[in-house]
């Protein structure tokens, strides 16, 4: 089924600002659909008849609807009315009204902004009457929001509201103000849930905000939108802190012909769900640590191994160490990533990245990039190094050996076929979901008919095979040179 925003652009005469302004209509009309505990469909002119486009059950009362109505058009009796409503331009605004003979009771409200209507709500209240004392109070009110609507303050233009988790809804809780911020009537899960944070009574008849004074905790930080929430002032949301416990407020206001005449205040106890994102957070700290000094242990391990190279008077016993610290290098690599990361995976293409600078620079005595200077009298040749495609995002258990492997590849390239004739160092990475394929290519001078040997090989073959369960594979370029490849499924990132 289109989108909402696909109906708009393909409707005639909806510009810009009606379009979002509908969107934004949409995006919060959940409100009115559980205050009238009603269904909301949303019509507009589409090719000279009036059709659906958006649809919102309520979360307070049964649906009136089985099936989604989006994309039907109205039935013949009902086209005439709907398209009326939707072509008035520049003239008053029209009050909710009540058609009849429609088979249900109806609710009829024009959309207006910038002076003209783009838009019909219909409300559908089923064969329902408010029974109780909550009940009618929040019908009240989803009324006086739908005459909100209907004069284009409502959706409230700017509102600053925080994506933050928890936002409240009215089967949480709600709360009746005045213009002065008196608490004319509050829900039974509202008072409960005021009740827990230490407010007693009815709350009926006292100011809100003086209420939530007294039992606000002394030493935790107050938002500063938080009174303008308490009073009814602003469309904002706030959570206040008491008890130990967090709730969650949100404040809509109640305006006729541009005055505020009082306010909606939805409430939900967050308090668990404050707690965990605590939790989270203080885990997200201690991984990142962690990885912090892993790296810094690393880095410190390579720096012994480079020192103890340069004390071997035995060639053989140099080159091993120097192996050896460019591998626990590697394993840095992956940790540095971890620790700037939001998450326990790594952005592959970086540590690709960083791996060929590290393996060129490892076979520096007989070889330099192409970006690097020139030593003198070195007799040095010049790699070029180009990364090609995209990796993705690899789970931390498989970025180690992965990058193990890349950079034993790289470095054996390098190394074996480079470092006489200097050349053209590919690496190409093709990703389809959990399938990856890199590619390591260069333009020296080819392995022959002999397989790659070695503890490199060995080390790249077992981790490929053994932790992640893919294969390596080696053949000649026609044009000259070897390619490597590493054929992996990888697990999906956050299992």
């Amino acid at each position: 089924m289109p989108s909402l925003a696909k109906f708009l652009s393909d409707a005639p005469g909806h510009d810009e600002r009606a379009s979002e302004w509908l969107q934004q209509l949409v995006g919060d009309w959940n409100v009115i659909s559980d205050l009238m505990r009603s269904d909301l469909v949303l019509w507009i002119g589409r090719e000279g008849r009036a059709a659906a486009v958006a649809h919102c059950r309520p979360s307070t009362g049964p649906t009136v609807y089985y099936e989604d109505p989006v994309g039907t058009s109205a039935g013949p009796e009902e086209q005439p009315d709907l398209l009326a409503l939707l072509d008035v331009k520049g003239e008053a605004a029209r009050p909710p009204t009540r058609p009849e003979g429609t088979g249900m009771p109806l609710l009829r409200v024009p959309i207006r902004t910038g002076g003209r209507t783009v838009g019909v709500i219909d409300v559908e209240m089923g064969d329902r009457e408010p029974a109780t004392e909550s009940e009618r109070r929040m019908q009240s009110l989803g009324e006086r929001m739908l005459a909100m609507v209907a004069t284009g303050a409502f959706p409230i233009a700017g509102a600053p509201i925080p994506p933050r988790r928890g936002a409240p809804r009215v089967v949480d809780g709600i709360v009746e103000l005045d213009a002065g911020g008196v608490v004319q009537w509050a829900s039974p899960n509202a008072l409960s849930a005021f009740h827990r944070f230490g407010v007693s009574g009815g709350m009926t008849g006292d100011t809100l905000a003086e209420l939530s004074t007294e039992v606000l905790q002394s030493r935790a930080p107050v938002d500063e939108s938080l009174p303008l929430v308490l009073m009814g002032r602003a469309a904002w949301r706030s959570d206040m802190q008491a008890r130990g416990g967090t709730l969650s407020l949100r404040a809509l206001p109640l305006t006729e012909k541009g005055e505020r005449t009082g306010a909606i205040v939805l409430v939900r106890d967050v308090t668990e769900l404050r707690r965990r994102e605590r939790e989270l957070m203080t885990k997200d700290a201690t991984i990142r640590e962690v990885h912090h000094r892993v790296k810094n242990n690393l880095q410190t391990v390579a720096a012994l191994l480079r020192l103890q190279s340069r004390r071997m008077t035995s060639e053989e016993a140099r080159s091993a160490l120097t192996e050896a610290m460019r591998r626990v290098s590697t394993i840095a690599l992956v940790h540095e990533s971890l620790l700037q990361g939001s998450e326990e995976a790594v952005y592959f293409d970086e540590v690709i990245d960083r791996c060929l600078r590290l393996a060129v620079d490892a076979a520096s005595a007989s070889v330099r990039r192409a970006d690097s200077e020139p030593v003198a009298g070195a007799g040095q040749v010049e790699v070029h190094t180009t990364k090609v495609g995209r990796a993705g995002s690899v789970r931390a258990e498989e970025a180690t050996p992965l990058a193990l492997v890349v950079t034993e590849l790289v470095t054996n390239a390098v190394e074996h076929g480079l470092s006489e004739t200097g050349g053209h160092l590919v690496v190409r990475s093709e990703r389809t979901g959990s399938h990856l394929v890199i590619r390591i290519e260069d333009d020296g001078k080819g392995m022959g008919t002999t397989t790659p040997t070695g503890l490199g090989t060995s080390i790249a073959e077992t981790l490929v095979q053994g932790e992640l369960g893919g294969t390596l594979t080696w053949e000649g370029r026609p044009e000259g040179g070897t390619i490597a490849t590493v054929d992996v499924y990888l697990d999906p990132v956050g299992i």
